[in-house]
């Protein structure tokens, strides 16, 4: 293969720059999760893509690749999708919530799959967090079916859906920065059947990328603006959040344009037990959950199919969470 051609392409610079067709970037990204592109190449090829931003036909050929390089699982026998949460960010200045929001799902039969990295590379990465509430990697994809099955819940390592991904993921250490990596990882369907994915991103660039993603590929998903990256509602201001489905978007809750009033208390310190023990406080019903997150949660039960209706998604919601607000 010429990577030196694929440079040429993608790495001349704000004049010359240009994208890969969807074939040349299924081909490139392939031979990248193989382990086929030499290191000084391989390093050369990430940063150049990271600095242009990835197109629509790059993400398609690089999410071609990799879903043919995927290990998937069966999704179990509940009353609404198994909803899968990508975790590749953690926290740096703000507490991790993630771990809140899946066990509010988990509490209503639906079924959550969560995959990300072990190490937070500096962050406090969501496997700390779920470690200290008794959420455990699953080993083995086997692990990760039987976990879904019986708790309802499973945390997966990247390493056990997709190892070539990983070894690209792992890189992030040694370049300094994120790469397309990153990107490609967030849109992962590791269920054979189908699944509800809840897609994040933190710059309006790579939400506009995903949203054109989603309507291409007529995904299942929920699209908003990350907190720090990880896939739940900033719980101080709700960001927008759009449902798509079969090439078509809905608009189920619009962005909040000044910071919410009354936002609870947040934990005191953003590392893993200081957030695991707030987390437990709001499930037990100690202190209240913020309404960003409570209205995330309302649109993952509605996008799941757990109810056919958001209004009757929102008072289930706010009857379980005491967020009469909610509703």
């Amino acid at each position: 293969m010429q990577y030196a051609r694929y440079l040429k392409d993608i790495g001349r610079g704000t004049d010359g720059i240009g994208d890969l067709n969807e074939q040349e970037a299924y081909q490139l990204f392939g031979a990248m999760l193989d382990g086929g592109v030499p290191e000084l190449e391989l390093g050369a090829l990430l940063l150049a893509l990271n600095m242009k931003t990835e197109s629509l036909t790059e993400l398609l050929g690089f999410h071609g690749a990799l879903g043919e390089r995927l290990f998937r699982l069966s999704a179990p026998s509940a009353k609404a999708l198994p909803v899968v949460f990508p975790s590749y960010n953690g926290a740096r200045h703000e507490p991790n919530l993630l771990a809140l929001l899946v066990l509010l799902l988990q509490r209503f039969g639906v079924p959550v799959l969560l995959h990300g990295m072990l190490d937070g590379s500096g962050r406090v990465a969501s496997a700390y967090i779920l470690r200290e509430l008794g959420i455990m990697p699953s080993a083995n994809l086997a692990q990760a079916q039987a976990a879904l099955q019986v708790d309802g819940i499973a945390f997966v390592p990247t390493l056990v859906l997709a190892p070539g991904l990983a070894d690209l993921l792992s890189l992030r250490g040694r370049l300094g920065v994120r790469s397309s990596a990153h990107v490609v990882a967030k849109l992962i369907e590791p269920f054979d059947s189908g699944s509800l994915r809840v897609v994040s991103a933190s710059h309006p660039p790579y939400l506009e990328r995903a949203r054109e993603f989603l309507l291409a590929t007529g995904a299942r998903a929920l699209l908003l603006r990350g907190t720090e990256g990880e896939p739940f509602a900033d719980p101080r201001r709700r960001p927008q959040i759009e449902y798509f489905e079969d090439g078509v978007a809905q608009l189920l809750f619009e962005e909040e344009v000044t910071p919410a009033k009354n936002v609870p208390a947040l934990p005191a310190g953003i590392d893993a037990a200081s957030t695991a023990a707030w987390i437990r406080s709001a499930l037990a019903g100690d202190v209240p959950v913020p309404l960003p997150i409570v209205n995330q949660l309302a649109c993952c039960l509605y996008a799941a199919g757990y109810t056919s209706d958001m209004n009757q998604a929102k008072a289930i919601v706010a009857v379980e969470t005491g967020s009469l607000a909610a509703a």
